[in-house]
């Protein structure tokens, strides 16, 4: 038998449903996601076998509501200038260079500085569109699969077929000779190479084709009309999607995924095997037109993330969601610069001290804008207290 004093030391051992029955009232005080997510680990905890005791529960919930309310952002604070600063100076560290992916055609893509720059300006086109094409089934297990899928994906011309292309500029005609072997790796035959030049007939040209021969003749020799109608000529789309240049299979973990330098989202989602839930480009404004804004905020957040992560910088993730929430919070892909986020300040002040100052004051002075000093900038140019920390307080003392 245990003594009295012993029993009362002794804590009561909890069963799952009364651990999360009081855990669950952590929902009037913190955000539902965050609750959900530590009940789901409570859990999992019970059910390989550990058990709690009341004093454990309530230490869990201790801990939660302090770590929550320490990562809350104080009243006041200039969550806009520390965001600046955490990636501005890391930023200052990059270094210039590109990264190769060797494979079934060799490509680049653009890292660091240059990428950074492309996403934070929120260019129309980077200058290496990039997509990462995930799989379906059996097409992510076989390396045959994927290839099958990337045969369909990547743009086929004549070019990528053809072993030697001359120009006759006396006689007025343009020889192509195909190659064979990469007809039948690309799955093409003379029949499709006949249907595809078919529009170039009736045009002054005339299209004969022998055997594994292509020879076209212009009714007017003109040199500068024959080189560009040998360009048309090897342009000329035979299969895949349009604007992908390149597409490799690799395998990464126990999948097979297709890399490609070029991009056309909304065509390569229709493709058979091509898993539309986690394909993505690295195209701001095409994610945003197919997939819509927030998932263009969700592709500018892990971009920026990606280029810092790759050049071993450090910065909180809430400074890039906050950038991307700029950038997105009107439901359009906007630049950090005077054509997008700091040209459209609603302070004249604010807008002049960034670029263009005298263009933008005269404007705001024809427009009749009023300056009502709200932000930081204004307030500084003024030399008037900043509407951050202390700085927000106002308080009116009374003398007796």
């Amino acid at each position: 038998m245990s003594s009295p004093s012993v029993r009362s030391n002794t804590q009561r051992v909890l069963v799952e449903q009364e651990v999360m029955e009081r855990l669950s009232q952590l929902y009037r005080v913190l955000p539902k996601s965050l609750v959900d997510t530590l009940l789901n680990k409570v859990r999992d905890l019970m059910q390989r076998g550990v058990t709690l005791s009341e004093e454990q529960v309530e230490n869990i919930m201790k801990l939660a509501i302090a770590s929550y309310y320490r990562t809350v952002v104080d009243p006041g604070e200039a969550i806009g200038v520390v965001t600046a600063q955490s990636i501005g100076e890391p930023s200052t560290q990059m270094v210039l260079r590109s990264f190769h992916f060797a494979g079934l055609r060799e490509f680049s893509m653009a890292l660091g500085l240059p990428r950074m720059i492309e996403i934070v300006d929120a260019r129309r086109k980077p200058s290496r569109p990039i997509m990462t094409v995930y799989l379906t089934g059996e097409y992510a297990k076989s390396c045959e699969k994927a290839l099958e899928v990337a045969k369909k994906i990547q743009l086929v011309t004549i070019e990528n077929v053809s072993r030697s292309v001359n120009i006759d500029y006396i006689s007025g005609t343009i020889v192509v000779e195909l190659d064979p072997e990469l007809l039948r790796y690309w799955g093409l035959t003379i029949g499709d190479i006949k249907k595809a030049l078919d529009k170039l007939r009736g045009k002054g040209a005339e299209v004969r084709i022998e055997g594994y021969t292509i020879t076209v003749t212009l009714q007017e020799i003109d040199p500068i009309k024959l080189r560009r109608v040998r360009d048309k000529i090897l342009q000329t789309r035979l299969g895949g999607i349009k604007n992908i240049k390149k597409a490799v299979a690799k395998q990464e973990g126990d999948e097979w995924v297709i890399k490609t330098e070029g991009t056309n989202l909304e065509a390569v989602l229709l493709v058979e095997g091509v898993d539309h839930r986690r394909t993505i480009t690295n195209d701001i404004h095409e994610v945003a037109e197919v997939l819509g804004i927030e998932a263009a905020r969700t592709v500018i957040m892990n971009e920026l993330k990606k280029v810092l992560d790759e050049q071993g910088l450090s910065v909180d993730l809430r400074h890039i969601m906050l950038v991307a929430d700029v950038m997105t919070w009107s439901g359009k892909v906007k630049q950090v610069g005077r054509h997008g986020v700091a040209g459209e300040k609603e302070s004249p002040l604010a807008r002049a001290a960034f670029e263009v100052t005298i263009r933008n004051l005269v404007e705001a002075s024809l427009r009749g804008e009023v300056e009502r000093f709200r932000g930081v900038v204004e307030n500084v140019i003024a030399g008037k207290y900043i509407p951050v920390g202390t700085g927000m307080v106002e308080l009116l003392m009374e003398y007796e």
